[in-house]
């Protein structure tokens, strides 16, 4: 394949990513799946933390086969795993609602993952001179899916029901993104763009195997900074709406930051890949903590606009770290294994998932935030101390 040809396999990977964005939807389809399931709210709110456990399982799972199988397959297989979870869930009938969990929950999750991480290593392979570049094109499609579909979801489930409208996601996943799977493929071996010419100290890095980072000081930075820089999104992210309302937002206002927060998070992945390629990987993820520390402070009387401003700083760090850190990642460990390692270090991703969202129901119980707040800012804390130990990428990983 010509080099010119990698801004179609960019561009075909940023349509897959911009589909499997749906994972941060949950919040749009809760509601009406409850009402139509005749499920309980609590019990339906779990879907999002299944869901977000089986992305960072099909992220490992996803990487893996596509260093083995190579990116195509996978995609292909990933975009079906998400057709077929949404489709499988306008099935599901209210005498087991339960069964959500199991097709939009594990099947989507799954396919989720595995196409995020397949699109996101064979783009960096591609782009070895803008690689903050491409990760930041690729991943902020993926955030920007919120923008587009959350409205398009809302108007769909009030005009068609719940069964129509995943049906109808369900078969749209599953053409589009399988047909734009055929363009995803690694380039050729020894490749390099036109005019390009790595450092000798890049040229000669070393490529780790997944059994190899995991005896490495810099994976158990990179996991952990990224564990602790993102409690923030997940403590807010689902109480969103309900606390906005107790913070001074109208409806309309909150659904409006529902959407600002998708355009947050695209920005960040964006724009803090493309400074990253200038001011060097750690300097955007101190950046990125720092923003977050601070918008989680000011959180604690934030009301209002206010509010709404801190909930938009949040989702860029968040975005913004979702590309930095897989730049950081190939960058300290190579390419050719780039798949399955990005997911061990996603399992940081994971962990604060699930962790902190539960922590943050204990501390809130009362019905104050101020604990869930000092804990984001705390965390962030932790996430600029691991961040400036990490080696710089030009050097060799520490054992």
């Amino acid at each position: 394949m010509r080099a010119k040809n990698r801004y179609l396999v960019l561009g075909a990977g940023m349509i897959i990513q911009f589909c499997a964005g749906i994972i941060y939807m949950w919040s749009v389809f809760r509601g009406p799946v409850s009402a139509h399931l005749n499920w309980d709210a609590g019990a339906a709110a779990l879907t999002s933390s299944v869901m977000l456990a089986m992305f960072v399982l099909g992220i490992i799972a996803g990487g893996y086969a596509q260093d083995k199988l190579g990116p195509k397959r996978v995609t292909i297989a990933g975009s079906s795993l998400i057709g077929a979870g949404m489709a499988c869930t306008a099935l599901v009938t209210a005498g087991s609602p339960w069964l959500v969990y199991v097709t939009y929950g594990v099947v989507g999750g799954l396919g989720v993952g595995t196409v995020y991480t397949a699109t996101v290593a064979a783009i960096q392979k591609w782009f070895p001179d803008r690689r903050g570049f491409a990760s930041g094109m690729i991943v902020s499609a993926f955030g920007f899916s919120l923008v587009v579909f959350a409205p398009l979801a809302r108007a769909m489930l009030a005009s068609l029901g719940v069964t129509a409208t995943f049906l109808i996601f369900g078969a749209s996943f599953f053409v589009l993104c399988g047909a734009c799977s055929l363009a995803i493929q690694n380039p050729p071996e020894g490749y390099s763009p036109g005019g390009y010419k790595p450092a000798q100290a890049a040229a000669s890095r070393r490529q780790y195997a997944p059994k190899e980072i995991v005896k490495t000081k810099q994976y158990y930075l990179l996991a952990g900074g990224l564990l602790f820089t993102l409690p923030a999104y997940f403590i807010l992210n689902p109480v969103f709406l309900s606390l906005g309302a107790v913070r001074g937002l109208s409806e309309d206002l909150a659904l409006l930051g529902v959407a600002l927060t998708g355009v947050s998070s695209a920005a960040g992945r964006l724009a803090v890949s493309w400074i990253s390629d200038k001011t060097g990987r750690k300097v955007a993820m101190v950046a990125i903590a720092l923003i977050i520390l601070c918008a989680s402070l000011t959180m604690i009387v934030g009301e209002g606009l206010l509010f709404l401003l801190c909930i938009m700083l949040i989702s860029f760090g968040f975005g913004g770290a979702s590309s930095v850190y897989a730049a950081m990642t190939a960058e300290s460990f190579g390419t050719r294994y780039g798949g399955m390692n990005f997911g061990l270090v996603m399992l940081g991703f994971g962990v604060s998932a699930l962790v902190f969202p539960m922590i943050s129901n204990r501390i809130t119980a009362g019905g104050s935030y101020t604990g869930a707040f000092l804990l984001a800012s705390a965390t962030c804390a932790v996430a600029v101390a691991l961040v400036l130990m990490m080696d710089n990428p030009a050097k060799s990983v520490s054992k």
